[in-house]
């Protein structure tokens, strides 16, 4: 393999199995030709599988990996088993430097457990975070975190997630100075709990940060396009997370319904064909796949369990942009000047 940065990917993990993960991989190495791929799983079937894809086969390395890790495990349990299973092994690939990024698509509280256990917080960071893109009606998608990993915050996490989805919303959607606004159930000062409120005051009192603090933003707001980064604790977000994913198939499963009702309905459909083409591709989750740890000394990426071949394509390439733009030193970076500044 040539010295091109490496993504070490769990095989095993997702939904669909070692087939779509293959077969996302494959894609993505059509797409990201500065990539090589570290393929985490049992070395038997995972060659196997390669036979179907011979682009890959040509820019990827098989790591064996006797165990997998089940999408019913406690962390606990993934914890004691991570040297044997194939996330495990791919989170350890990144820690030894074999691997620039890790991406899985297996059990979110496993990875979230083993990475943080494997590759630690860096410094400056007390927790970190699960950031992942929304879709909105801008020009861009909006990052949002935290989405799970806390469910309890203080004002200074929700500060540090503020620096580092700036950081990765400057990565990935290549801004110079982010919208950041903090979820709260209101837009005046005096709404919200104590924590939230004294996030907004150090927030306010650090301009010297590439972003753009603009205060607070609802729930209804969300996809509106007007912020660029969305920070809350992981119990807010990740309600709110599943809430727009609901909200977005009740809104394409009412279409379908309303379309199959009369033949009126029907030939309505084929004349407005084009424009629910464009909202089913705005909605697609595997459009906006693939979340990540924000604050590790490493990257490591989940792809939802579900994604098809083309979701689990977008999660690496996310990965790969973040790589290329070496999102954690510039996460250290801003820190360390916001640190600094708080100091002074």
């Amino acid at each position: 393999m040539s010295d091109r940065s490496r993504i070490a990917v769990d095989a095993m993990g997702g939904d669909g199995g070692l087939a779509v993960m293959l077969a996302g991989v494959a894609c993505a190495c059509r797409q990201y030709d500065d990539v090589n791929y570290l393929l985490v799983g049992d070395e038997a079937a995972i060659r196997e599988g390669l036979a179907n894809h011979p682009n890959l086969a040509q820019h990827s390395e098989i790591v064996h990996a006797p165990d997998v890790i089940g999408g019913d495990d406690k962390p606990s349990q993934a914890i004691r088993r991570a040297k044997t299973t194939s996330m495990g092994i791919a989170i350890d690939c990144v820690k030894q430097g074999r691997a620039t990024a890790a991406v899985s698509a297996g059990n979110t509280g496993a990875l979230m457990a083993m990475a943080k256990l494997s590759l630690r917080t860096m410094r400056g960071i007390d927790r970190p975070a699960l950031a992942a893109l929304l879709p909105t009606l801008g020009d861009n998608d909006c990052v949002m975190l935290d989405l799970g990993a806390n469910t309890e915050c203080d004002a200074r996490n929700l500060v540090q997630f503020a620096v580092m989805g700036a950081a990765y919303a400057r990565t990935t959607l290549e801004l110079d100075a982010p919208r950041v606004a903090l979820l709260n159930i209101g837009s005046e000062d005096q709404k919200g709990t104590g924590e939230i409120r004294d996030a907004a005051q150090m927030l306010r009192a650090a301009p010297h940060l590439p972003m753009k603090f603009t205060g607070f933003v609802e729930g209804d707001r969300l996809s509106r396009g007007e912020h660029d980064v969305i920070v809350c604790d992981g119990f807010s977000g990740n309600i709110a997370l599943k809430t727009a994913e609901g909200t977005a198939r009740f809104v394409a499963d009412l279409l379908k319904r309303a379309f199959r009702s009369s033949v009126r309905s029907k030939v309505g459909f084929l004349i407005s064909r084009p424009a629910t083409e464009l909202l089913r591709d705005h909605l697609d989750p595997n459009n906006h796949n693939g979340a990540v740890f924000l604050g590790l000394n490493g990257l490591v990426v989940k792809s939802h369990g579900s994604a098809n071949e083309r979701g689990v394509a977008t999660a690496i390439g996310n990965a790969a942009k973040m790589v290329r733009a070496d999102l954690t030193r510039r996460i250290v970076e801003d820190l360390r000047h916001f640190e600094a500044k708080a100091a002074a």
